[in-house]
């Protein structure tokens, strides 16, 4: 059970709930309406994640399940490890991940960066300039100004799971953004 109540139907703004009803019924959606006037921007950033960065779909999927393990959101690396198995992240590396490392056999030098780099940015304002430098080698910069944004949403999409109990009910593919009106 959730920590805060599901929105009653009828209660929200029209236009919010013509939106919701393009959506998967689950629980987080209904978490994510309780901010009735963020709502609809929340899972617009979402889909631009899916479809409009330049960071590659199984760089996406490293810095997602860093953010999860990292912030203890296991609704979201319970909803990103198909998509990050789908984006080619091989179930070694997903194993890593959750266990918090970015060493370990399988584990190449740009995966292990990508990862320290999502922890490093979760876990302090700033991170080490020997870091971001290995990067912003790594990524250029438009990546790494990618990154940053995707581990904010993810700790924000975490901290809605976590803060407030949501349960995984089902797990859904990324096609999911696809459903929703342009």
């Amino acid at each position: 059970m959730t920590r805060l109540p599901e929105p009653t139907p009828g209660t929200l703004p029209a236009e919010l709930e013509r939106f919701l009803a393009t959506l998967p019924s689950d629980p987080m959606v209904s978490m994510m309406a309780v901010s009735s006037s963020t709502t609809v921007q929340f899972v617009e950033f979402a889909r631009t994640l899916f479809t409009a960065l330049d960071l590659p779909a199984r760089t996406r999927e490293l810095v997602v399940l860093t953010v999860a393990a990292t912030t203890g959101a296991v609704f979201v690396r319970a909803q990103h490890d198909p998509i990050a198995d789908a984006a080619g992240v091989e179930p070694s590396v997903r194993a890593l991940i959750a266990d918090g490392r970015s060493d370990g056999e399988g584990l190449s030098e740009s995966d292990a960066t990508v990862i320290r780099f999502a922890r490093g940015t979760v876990e302090s304002p700033r991170v080490s300039d020997a870091l971001f430098t290995a990067a912003r080698e790594l990524l250029g910069d438009r990546q790494v100004a990618e990154v940053i944004q995707v581990v904010g949403y993810y700790w924000a999409f975490g901290r809605i799971s976590t803060m407030l109990d949501v349960p995984v009910t089902t797990i859904h593919s990324g096609d999911v953004l696809d459903t929703l009106p342009s």
